[in-house]
């Protein structure tokens, strides 16, 4: 006897009328061709993390004003003095961070952005450098993605401005960020400060 129908017997013998050969011209398993629809659980989980991100971020996915694509980008909050924008557009804070979104699609820029800049706020940071690329043409997908940063960074409270990069650093392809310093720092300042003086 050969040895495959050996196995073949012997297999059957041990599953019983469990198993059954498979009819010819039925040599396919049948599978559901229409997906089971998500269960109650399934559904409550995913509106609850669509309704968290939508509540957390902030940051408007509008249509925005594409920015002329060889310009450099500023912004300075009222209050902020002048040095202070200065100062960051000649490089003079080290960037404590950085964020890379290149070549990403516009929804992932909003969401890494906005994550970013909380997280960077959650550790006292000051200094933030945008890598988003630079596009040749105004319509370009590095211009739309930086215009988009432009208008976003304006919509946090906490940054007080923001520069195009010096060439070292990206240049018009990139952004320096200057965060608001908080409370927490302020206090370790003012015990800095005290200690100095006592």
């Amino acid at each position: 006897m050969n040895r495959c129908l050996e196995q073949d017997l012997d297999f059957r013998s041990l599953m019983g009328d469990e198993v059954r050969p498979l009819s010819k011209g039925h040599d396919k398993a049948d599978v559901e061709t229409t997906p089971r629809s998500p269960s109650e659980a399934q559904l409550a989980r995913r509106a609850s993390a669509e309704e968290d991100a939508s509540t957390s971020n902030f940051l408007s996915d509008e249509f925005v004003d594409l920015l002329p694509e060889h310009d450099p980008i500023e912004f300075r909050r009222n209050g902020i003095q002048t040095g202070v924008l200065e100062r960051l557009r000649q490089g003079g804070y080290a960037p404590e961070a950085r964020l890379h979104l290149l070549k990403q699609p516009v929804r992932t820029c909003r969401s890494e952005l906005f994550t970013f800049i909380q997280d960077a706020i959650a550790h006292d940071l000051r200094c933030l450098l945008i890598v988003h690329g630079r596009g040749k043409a105004v319509d370009s997908h590095a211009n739309v993605v930086r215009s988009y940063v432009a208008k976003w960074l304006s919509q946090f409270e906490e940054v007080q401005a923001y520069s195009s990069a010096q060439p070292a650093h990206g240049g018009i392809g990139a952004t320096y960020v200057m965060l608001r310093k908080s409370e927490r720092a302020r206090a370790r300042n003012r015990e800095r400060q005290q200690k100095r003086r006592g």
